[in-house]
Order: structure tokens, then C-alpha cells, then sequence
């Protein structure tokens, strides 16, 4: 018997579905390949246009303590995690290019970045810059006067002798590779309080102020006038990861990472053209010793990654401050070798760590150093 008018009408069958499931998929594939492809030719084109060089590291200059590299690369836990120093230099040049920001250089900024390469997550640890260490050459002072006497080699060095690291890549980038970062993602996402508004403000003014000219100011930017969630655009960003008269130190490393975990959320929603906008933007403000293959690959793959947890190095509880002489106002590890235990528990802790006799002897030294300036 014929079906009538108001009759159901039958449902198409389960194998066109499947069939339209996998076209689609094909298409963004192709779409992923030809992106990847994209990206690839854009960063070659960039290198060549800019004259952008890779700054390679001679495993000759890479301090690493007696013992430390044989476990990095011995215990599977270990061996899956990269390492990469983080610079914030204080190059306040709009055009200054790779090689310039290689050179011996101020650091506000002084960032572990860990990635575990099996779950894509990442730990931040912000080492403070006035932090009392062994600056590389076995002289102490505060750690941001590693990279000022001997660039990026000695700043590396100085994190893989005082925290029993075995860091192998760097990323350095001025404050124009910040400024740049942040417009290219549209803006980051941050909480501004009522106190950090006039701080802010003026640091966008005297952005561009060097010791030569410290009344230098600008009047072509953007203020902030209201506290609350909002976007920052580069320029406002960089000025909020300067303040320093809130919290000291301690509370601007925390800026920092915010900003930084904004800029990598804020990648995450960019699309394939995007993200193409952002490496030629972005890439030739930084100077950095990873090849290109690994930075289209990790851009590529970028939705993957999440940061986890950050903090700041001494930790909380490790650390006090005081004038050491000749050096000024100084962050010390009361106890170098427990922080870096602590250290390693944060980056990683399924692992049992046994400081180096090196951290050790660092630990007495820097005890030995300070003891009589800070009371312990």
C-alpha cells in the first residue's frame, strides 16, 4: 500500500554520512598541509629577506654541571622534556634585528620554559634579575648581569650552573618583538587594578627613553583609564610587564607570565593565514638558536600546547633581600641548593633530584658571600 501525503519520509542511509565525514576530513587535511606548507615558505622568504640569522651554540661554551647532562639524557622522564631560556632585553630600538638583541644586553626578563614533548604542557619559572648567583664566570652578582657581560651564551650558562640545568635553546626578544607578539594575536586579555593605571601610563610615555635621553617621552599611545578585564594592545602590555614599583620583582614576573600565557591563548584562535601574519611579524624581532623547521612545527601544532603552572625562582619561602655591598639591593636564596631542589620538583616531579656538588658549592658560597648583609 502507497504511503500517503503525511507520511515520514525515509531517513538517507548511514553509509552517505560516513561518506560526507570523510571528505570533510580530507579537506582539512589539505587545508592543515597546505597551511604547513604556507608557513614554511613564508619563514624561509622572511629569513631571507631580513637577513635573519640562527645563532647556533658551541656545546664547548655551554656550561653544564659534572654529572647533569648524563642524567638529562639518560632518564626517559627526563629526556622527553625540552628546555628553553627565555631574554627580555632592554633594547628599546623599533628596528633592531636579531643581531643586535645577541648582543651583551640588559635582561628585565629571565624565563625557563619547559615543555613536556609527550602531553605539550608547559611550566613557566621566572628566575628573578636580582637574584644573587653565579653569573657564569664563577664571579657573583645579580644574575641579570650574565647576559649584559657575555650575551645569551653566558646568561645560559648562569641558569645551567645555579639551578643543575642542561638548557640548550634560547629565545631573546626587545621590547618591539613583545610589542609586535601582542598586536599580531589581537591584544591579550588582562585584569588591570586601580594602582597599576598610573604605573602603566607612564611607562607607556617613556618607552622609549634611554640612559642618553631619560626625559624622552612619547604622547602617541593609548591609556588606560579604567580598571578591570580588558585588552591590552602591544604597547600597553609591554608598559604593564615593566611595573615594578607593585610588588617589586616578585609581582612583575608574574605580569610577564600572564602576558605570555594571553599571547599563546590568543595564537590559538588564529587561523592558518593568521598565524602566518604573526611569524613574519614576529620572527624577525627575536634571536634564537632553534631552526626554523622546529618553529613551523611547533607553530603548526600550536592549539596542542597549554601552559600549566608558573612561578618565580627563589621561592617564596627561600628566599630574602637585602644590600650586598657593591652589588645593591639583591634577591637571596637563603639556601641555593633547597631551592633548586624545590626547582625541580616544580619542572619535574616525577623525578627524585639529587642537587650537583657544583649547586652545592655555589649554595655555600653565595651563603658565605651574603651572611653578614642579611642577617642569617
Amino acid at each position: 500500500m502507497a504511503s500517503g501525503s503525511g507520511s515520514k519520509k525515509k531517513r538517507p542511509p548511514k553509509r552517505r554520512f560516513k561518506k560526507r565525514k570523510i571528505a570533510l576530513l580530507v579537506v582539512e587535511l589539505l587545508v592543515l598541509v597546505v597551511a604547513i606548507v604556507a608557513l614554511v615558505i613564508v619563514i624561509k622568504t622572511t629569513n631571507k629577506k631580513t637577513g635573519i640569522k640562527n645563532f647556533e651554540l658551541n656545546s664547548e661554551d655551554i656550561s653544564v654541571n659534572t654529572g647533569v647532562k648524563e642524567v638529562y639524557e639518560t632518564n626517559e622522564k627526563l629526556a622527553n622534556h625540552t628546555e628553553i631560556a627565555l631574554f627580555g632585553v632592554d633594547n628599546r630600538d623599533k628596528k633592531a634585528d636579531s643581531t643586535a638583541l645577541s648582543k651583551s644586553s640588559r635582561t628585565d626578563t629571565i624565563m625557563i620554559c619547559s615543555i613536556n614533548e609527550d602531553t605539550k604542557e608547559i611550566k613557566l619559572a621566572s628566575v628573578y634579575r636580582d637574584t644573587y648567583l653565579n653569573v657564569g664566570n664563577d664571579t657573583y652578582n645579580k644574575c641579570n648581569s650574565a647576559y649584559a657581560m657575555g650575551g645569551y651564551e653566558q646568561a645560559i650558562n648562569m641558569l645551567n650552573m645555579n639551578l643543575d640545568l642542561n638548557i640548550t635553546s634560547f629565545i631573546t626578544v626587545g621590547f618591539q618583538g613583545v610589542i609586535s607578539a601582542v598586536d599580531a594575536v589581537g591584544g591579550v586579555d588582562i585584569n588591570v587594578t586601580d594602582a597599576e593605571i598610573p604605573h602603566l601610563n607612564n611607562y607607556q610615555a617613556s618607552i622609549y627613553a634611554t640612559e642618553e635621553d631619560p626625559h624622552k617621552l612619547i604622547t602617541d599611545y593609548t591609556p588606560v583609564t579604567q580598571p578591570g578585564m580588558q585588552t591590552l594592545n602591544g604597547q600597553q602590555a609591554l608598559a604593564y610587564c615593566r611595573i615594578r614599583y607593585i610588588g617589586n620583582d616578585f609581582q612583575r614576573t608574574e605580569r610577564q607570565r600572564a602576558v605570555l600565557q594571553q599571547i599563546l591563548l590568543k595564537a590559538q584562535k588564529l587561523n592558518p593565514t593568521q598565524l602566518n601574519s604573526l611569524t613574519t611579524e614576529v620572527f624577525p624581532l627575536v634571536a634564537t638558536n632553534l631552526h626554523f623547521e622546529d618553529i613551523v612545527a611547533r607553530v603548526s601544532a600550536i592549539g596542542d600546547y597549554k601552559i600549566v603552572d608558573t612561578t618565580g625562582f627563589p621561592f617564596d619561602d627561600g628566599l630574602t633581600t637585602g644590600m650586598i655591598g657593591s652589588k645593591g639591593s639583591c634577591v637571596v636564596p637563603i639556601d641555593l641548593e633547597s631551592n633548586v631542589i624545590e626547582l625541580h620538583k616544580f619542572l619535574y616531579p616525577e623525578v627524585e633530584y639529587t642537587p650537583s656538588a657544583d649547586v652545592q658549592a655555589y649554595s655555600e658560597k653565595i651563603h658565605s658571600d651574603t651572611k653578614s648583609y642579611v642577617g642569617r
